[in-house]
C-alpha cells in the first residue's frame, strides 16, 4: 500500500526496497523470505521479488540457511560519510583524543528521535561499550543526541522529542518530557552534555557539539566510559576540556575543507 503521506513523485517499489535492506538491522543471521516479508511488512511475493533483484545488484546473497546481505551494502553508508567529508576530517583527532584520554570516542548525527554513529574509535578493553558506525540509539537518552537536540529549533525539537525511535535499543532509564526539555535547555546554555547510566548501567558519556563555519552544530562528539573506571567528576574536569579542544580541531578543519572551493572560486 502506497505510504499515506507520500506525494505523487513517491516511489514505492524503492522505499520497499530500502525496508528489506534495513530489517537485516536487527537480524545477526540469515532470514527466510517469509521472516523477511513478516520484518517488513510485505507479502512474500513482493519480499521474494526485492531479494531477487537485491541478489542480482550484488547486495544479498541466498544461502543454504536463508538471505544474507553482502559487504556492498557498505557502499551505500560509505557514500554519506564520504560525501560530507566529516569523516576523514574526524577521523585523526578521534584517534588522538582516544590516545589522551584511553576510552572511546564517537562522532553522530541526529535523524529524527534517534542517533545514529558516523564516526568511531574503540579503546582496547576487557570491559567495553558495544557501538558500532551505523548504530542508532534514542537521542534523549545519550548525551551526544542531547547535545543535538539542544541545537534544535523550538518547532523541530518538539517534533524530534514527540517522534517514534526506530532504534531497537530500549534505554535503561528515561524521562518525562518535560523534564528532558529542562535538562536540554542546561544543555544549549552550557555547550555540553554528560549522561551516566541512561542508555546502559555502569556507561558515562559527556558530549559537546561540532560546529561549521557558521556556527551551526553539524554533529556531536562524546567520550565514553565505564563508571567503574571513570567517576563523573573526572569525566568532566579531566576529559571534557580534552573533548571540548578535539571538537574545536574537528570544526575548524572541517570549515577549511568546505570553504576550500569558495576561496579558489573567488581567486579566479
Amino acid at each position: 500500500m502506497p505510504r499515506d503521506d507520500a506525494g505523487p513523485d513517491f516511489i514505492e517499489a524503492l522505499a520497499r526496497g530500502l525496508d528489506v535492506i534495513r530489517c537485516f538491522g536487527s537480524h545477526r543471521v540469515p532470514m527466510s523470505l517469509t521472516e523477511i516479508a513478516a520484518a517488513t511488512g510485505l507479502a512474500r511475493p513482493t519480499a521474494r521479488r526485492i531479494v531477487r533483484t537485491l541478489e542480482h545488484l550484488g547486495y544479498a546473497r541466498t544461502t543454504p540457511e536463508g538471505v544474507v546481505l553482502t559487504p556492498r551494502v557498505l557502499e551505500l553508508g560509505v557514500a554519506y560519510t564520504l560525501s560530507t567529508g566529516l569523516w576523514d576530517v574526524a577521523l585523526p583527532h578521534l584517534r588522538d583524543l582516544v590516545k589522551q584520554t584511553g576510552q572511546a570516542a564517537s562522532v553522530a548525527e541526529l535523524d529524527g528521535s534517534d542517533i545514529v554513529y558516523t564516526a568511531r574509535v574503540e579503546v582496547p578493553k576487557v570491559v567495553a561499550v558495544n557501538v558500532k558506525v551505523g548504530m542508532r540509539l534514542p537521542a534523549a537518552s545519550t548525551a551526544l543526541g542531547k547535545v543535538l537536540l539542544a541545537s534544535l529549533e523550538p518547532a523541530a525539537l518538539h517534533t524530534a522529542l514527540r517522534a517514534e525511535t526506530r532504534s531497537p535499543i530500549k534505554p535503561h532509564r528515561t524521562k518525562p518530557i518535560d523534564e528532558i526539555e529542562a535538562e536540554l535547555r542546561e544543555v544549549r546554555a552550557r555547550g555540553w552534555a554528560s549522561t551516566d547510566g541512561e542508555v546502559a548501567p555502569g556507561i558515562r558519556s559527556v558530549a559537546a557539539p561540532l560546529r561549521d563555519g557558521d556556527g551551526r552544530t553539524v554533529a556531536a562528539v562524546n567520550v565514553t566510559a565505564i563508571a567503574a573506571e571513570v567517576g563523573h567528576r573526572e569525566l568532566i574536569d579531566g576529559l571534557l576540556p580534552l573533548l571540548l579542544q578535539t571538537t574545536g580541531a574537528i570544526g575548524r578543519d572541517y570549515e577549511l575543507i568546505h570553504a576550500a572551493p569558495q576561496r579558489a572560486l573567488r581567486g579566479t
